[in-house]
């Protein structure tokens, strides 16, 4: 196996979204799906067994949501990054999901490129956040009460995909 392929596990609840991701997954050279997960505690447990270099993760899922499933796999694994792949992008979802370690976020509008895009970016280093999300965590920082932004205030190194942090103003 060469080095640079890409081990995956999707978590998604939804059998016929996961399916498909898998099925998309599979079809593209340098990534491997490993496993896949109809729930957050399942996801763990592949982490677990498999150490995936990405999870791609759904955020709205039964037992354990995505939220949660990647805090554990972060303080656990951390070798393993999470990309969210989520209908929602409001900034009740989002910015809980960035706190727990999630170093890309998409929207299940995003195509097989912008995914494989986010999968490969993480795994390198830099994060793999869709162009409407990076323009909402520019907005949410340099808006009215940025100061009380949680990205801003412990959160993980938010990072845009040149590697500059973001709502720094010397950035690309």
């Amino acid at each position: 196996m060469s080095q640079n392929v890409v081990r995956v596990v999707v978590a998604d609840d939804q059998k016929v979204v996961r399916e498909g991701i898998v099925m998309l997954l599979g079809l593209l050279p340098g990534i491997e799906v490993v496993g896949s997960a109809a729930d957050g505690e399942e996801a763990v447990q592949l982490v677990a067994q498999h150490a995936p270099d990405v999870v791609l993760m759904d955020l709205r899922m039964p037992r354990v949501d995505g939220v949660e499933a990647t805090r554990r796999i972060r303080s656990e694994h951390p070798g393993t990054e999470v990309v969210i792949l989520t209908t929602y992008a409001d900034d009740e979802s989002l910015f809980p999901a960035l706190q727990a370690g999630a170093r890309g976020y998409l929207t299940k509008d995003a195509g097989g490129e912008e995914i494989v895009k986010a999968i490969t970016d993480v795994r390198s280093g830099a994060a793999g956040l869709s162009p409407q999300i990076q323009a909402r965590l520019l907005e949410r920082l340099s808006g009215p009460g940025s100061d009380d932004c949680p990205v801003r205030s412990g959160g993980p190194g938010v990072r845009s995909r040149g590697g500059v942090p973001a709502g720094r103003a010397d950035g690309p």
